[in-house]
């Protein structure tokens, strides 16, 4: 209130004047923001003229007070905390910072300023996660020091967070980083060499892609392919790894996969997206996969990128042979049945060909429903006949 009639009187002041205001209401707002908690007013009033100036401040005089700020106010970066206080003392909100679920929180920089510093009391706080131990007797630089060193610090702290972050993760997809993926390779690959198993890799791309950001925009192309790999990581084992290759395409690291099974679930993948349909700013988007396969110790690759590069190389050349296809270097799908659904969406897309090897298999499936059909519509299917011709052939 005090800031708005000041704010007032100042605009009658003159433009000149309001500059230097709204200049000054900048810096303020740019300076970090710290939380003091005493139930002294006097002491907190001490404490503010030091920091006055370096950094902006709030105030509050109990624990369960300050709690609320932290809880609501995003900006504080720093707790300077008396530990007698009412309500919640100085250790109690420590340990509610400490232990609650926000990680803004849980890194807090957290200052105890206590009047008699005894072993016990800086044994409890540090045991408790405090960021520092002051007494209150100390001077203005001192505290100041501090306070600028545990910012400093966490400042460096959560840089290489989201360094590390931004490595793993593509900060706007979600989905792992190729650079995240070649470390998860690497480490299948050592794995497999221990224990004389299988380690595959898939690498799938969009046919067609650069048409599809034409036509769409490159933002919501990328959008669209990201929607079809999130399908894609909901339908995986939870010890595989799906990331970025390139855009519009992306692959899997899966760990103790034979090759052929990897094939099978490729085919399962090509066949998935070729059916579906999303809609796309108000027009249905029909897209179409070619995928390539690695895998060792079936290939020789020398390191992780070698086999993801591979894997990618396989998928340029799907590509290049008209698309919607799977490359895996000479190696069959393992066998697999495919369900009565599966098989309905294959044949309504015109595409019985997949559906051919498992005729038998699913004509048994079909013999409960074909045999009540018959009992309850009055139809004369020769269902003897059927169940004799189909016990005779293998699966």
């Amino acid at each position: 209130m005090i800031c708005r009639q000041l704010l007032m009187i100042l605009l009658l002041a003159g433009p000149k004047v309001v500059r230097w205001w709204k200049l000054l209401e900048a810096d303020v707002a740019d300076l970090p923001h710290i939380l003091v908690v005493d139930d002294s007013r006097v002491v907190r009033m001490s404490l503010i003229r030091h920091l006055k100036g370096t950094y902006e401040v709030r105030e509050e005089g109990d624990g369960e007070a300050a709690w609320q700020s932290l809880v609501v106010d995003h900006s504080i970066q720093a707790v300077i905390s008396d530990i007698q206080m009412p309500k919640l003392n100085g250790y109690e909100l420590l340990e509610r910072v400490r232990s609650s679920k926000l990680r803004r929180l849980q890194q807090l920089p957290f200052i105890l300023v206590s009047g008699e510093e005894t072993e016990e009391e800086r044994a409890k706080a540090s045991a408790l996660g405090v960021s520092d131990f002051v007494t209150k007797g100390a001077g203005s630089a001192e505290i100041l020091t501090r306070l600028n060193n545990l910012l400093a610090l966490s400042s460096a702290r959560e840089n290489l967070d989201t360094g590390r972050e931004q490595m793993v993760q593509d900060p706007l997809s979600g989905l792992f980083t190729r650079k995240f993926l070649e470390m998860q390779t690497a480490q299948a690959m050592s794995h497999s060499v221990r224990h004389d198993v299988d380690t595959s890799v898939m690498v799938l791309g969009f046919d067609g892609f650069a048409g599809l950001c034409e036509r769409l925009g490159a933002k919501v192309a990328e959008d669209v392919a990201t929607r079809f790999a999130k399908m894609l990581a909901s339908k995986m084992r939870q010890e595989d790894s799906l990331g970025h290759f390139g855009p519009g395409q992306y692959a899997v690291v899966s760990p103790g996969t034979a090759v052929a099974f990897c094939a099978t679930f490729a085919e399962r993948v090509r066949e998935a997206v070729e059916l579906a349909r999303l809609s796309v700013q108000g027009q249905v988007v029909a897209v179409t996969v070619s995928i390539g396969l690695a895998s060792i110790p079936v290939d020789s690759a020398p390191s992780a990128s070698a086999l993801l590069d591979l894997a990618g190389g396989r998928m340029l050349a799907a590509m290049k042979s008209g698309g919607n296809r799977t490359e895996s270097g000479g190696v069959q799908p393992a066998t697999r049945s495919i369900s009565l659904n599966h098989a309905l969406e294959l044949l309504a897309a015109n595409r019985p060909e997949p559906v051919k090897p498992h005729l038998v298999a699913l004509a048994r499936q079909l013999l409960p429903l074909l045999n009540l059909m018959n009992q309850e519509l009055g139809l004369t299917l020769p269902m003897a006949e059927v169940e004799r011709r189909l016990s005779g052939r293998g699966s």
